[in-house]
Parts: C-alpha cells; sequence; structure tokens
C-alpha cells in the first residue's frame, strides 16, 4: 500500500498501527479515508488513483485471507439447523465489512458487529451485551469463543457469557500459546467443531 501512494513504507506501517483504535472504531468510513489519513499524517496529498490502488491491495491480501477454518461452515450450518443462532463479533476497519456478505460465512451468521461500524471495540462489554441484543438471548445464554486476543474471553466472562477459548491456527499444537493470547484457565477446545459438543453438554 505505501508504494501504491509512493511513501516510505515503514513510516506508513508505524502510523497504520498506532491509528489501530481509530481505524477500527469507525473514525473513517471507507477504507480508502483510512488510507488518506495515513497519507496526511505524513506529510503527502496522495492522489484519488493512488489510494484507490492500494485499497485494492489491501482488499486483495483480505480477500485471500478471509478463508474459513476447515470446519466453520459445517459447524455454523449445524448450530443454525440446531435453530441456534450465531453472532460474530470482529475488531475491524470497513475493510471486513465490504467483504464480509461475499465469504462463505456470512450465510450461516445472523447477527455480524463490526467494530468499525458499530463505533465499539472487544473488550468493551458493551459490543457483547449488544451481540446479545441482536441475537435477543441474555449473556448467560451465549457461547463466546475466541481466540484470546487483548482480553476478549475475560470481558465475554465477566458479563457472563460462557467463554471458551479455542486455538489461534489449526497448525498449531496443542497447548501452545501465541503472544497475543490472554492468559487463560477456564474452558478450551482445539477445533471448532467441538463447539457443538459444548452446547450439547
Amino acid at each position: 500500500m505505501a508504494v501504491a501512494v509512493a511513501v516510505d513504507p515503514i513510516a506508513f506501517t508505524n502510523i497504520w498501527d498506532t491509528t489501530w483504535r481509530e481505524r477500527a472504531t469507525g473514525a473513517f468510513p471507507t477504507l480508502e479515508a483510512c488510507i488518506h489519513h495515513v497519507c496526511q499524517r505524513l506529510g503527502v496529498n496522495a492522489a484519488a488513483s493512488a489510494v484507490a490502488a492500494a485499497a485494492e491491495l489491501r482488499i486483495d491480501y483480505l480477500r485471500r485471507s478471509l478463508v474459513p477454518r476447515p470446519d466453520a461452515v459445517e459447524t455454523l450450518a449445524a448450530l443454525n439447523a440446531a435453530g441456534l443462532p450465531v453472532a460474530v463479533i470482529s475488531n475491524c476497519i470497513p475493510d471486513v465489512p465490504l467483504l464480509w456478505e461475499s465469504t462463505p460465512l456470512a450465510a450461516h451468521v445472523h447477527a455480524p458487529i463490526f467494530s468499525s461500524v458499530v463505533g465499539l471495540m472487544k473488550p468493551d462489554p458493551r459490543i457483547y451485551r449488544l451481540a446479545c441484543q441482536r441475537l435477543n438471548a441474555s449473556p448467560e445464554q451465549c457461547l463466546y469463543v475466541a481466540d484470546g486476543e487483548g482480553g476478549e474471553l475475560a470481558a465475554a466472562a465477566a458479563i457472563g457469557m460462557r467463554a471458551t477459548l479455542i486455538r489461534s491456527s489449526y497448525s498449531d499444537p496443542p497447548g501452545f500459546r501465541r503472544p497475543h493470547v490472554e492468559p487463560w484457565k477456564g474452558p478450551e477446545i482445539a477445533y471448532l467443531r467441538e463447539v457443538l459438543e459444548l452446547l450439547s453438554s
């Protein structure tokens, strides 16, 4: 993206990283606006065509990244078939909402909640309560499954959800913890399909 807007990649990356919270809570309504803001911070007035090119690179990268875990669609379909509504809570910038409907997950999720749209980020308890509200359920009726980034599991548990850690990547060995994973002594699963067993119990 930095090359597309003709700025130093390291400087671009530094500002891109430090403006994460702004971008993820809706300060900029579009991906192009996010990129334009970084350019402005660097004192560069990038042409609209250059910003659009940078945005297209980001979208292409994200399209290749938004690939479900091997058992995700199957598990979500089973939850749907059992009459259990599903929400997704994502800390993200406007690129994820832009691509969401084109992913295989969208058809199985009743309440997609994106931080850049609702103006709230995990672990803010309000974003969990919003998910419950959209599912027409109390926190105590909800199972929250996540890889434990930024205190999200503790926050979900604090409002009464049944929080469960899932292995960050199926390629990680059992019990392995990536650096971003919060300390967690609660329930954990290795594969998403184990959600079905948790709910049946």
